[in-house]
């Protein structure tokens, strides 16, 4: 699905987030892969909040690159990490 130059993504959701639910979608559209963390395991919760400085969801994570809060806000950064076109982009949000 990803090919060897996009880089790895690292994506934190809970299972009732419909942020969490728009992300995964738009991602599959996009046939990227991810990693995939449930905050709703404590143990995780606290492994994002140390590593980003948030607890919330979605939290996405790019190399060095923390994306967090409503899908919407987060996708313009996470097009530019993932290199991915504006074409592309045009594209994800003609589809349903």
């Amino acid at each position: 699905m990803m090919n060897a130059g996009t880089p790895q993504l690292l994506i934190y959701t809970t299972p009732t987030c419909p942020d969490c639910y728009a992300l995964k979608r738009w991602l599959a559209q996009q046939e990227i892969a991810y990693e995939e963390r449930d905050l709703t395991d404590p143990l995780i919760a606290e492994e994002a909040k140390t590593r980003t400085g948030v607890r919330v969801a979605p939290i996405s994570i790019v190399g060095d690159q923390v994306f967090y809060g409503t899908f919407s806000s987060q996708k313009p950064g996470l097009m530019k990490a993932l290199g991915l076109s504006d074409t592309q982009m045009e594209t994800s949000e003609a589809q349903p």
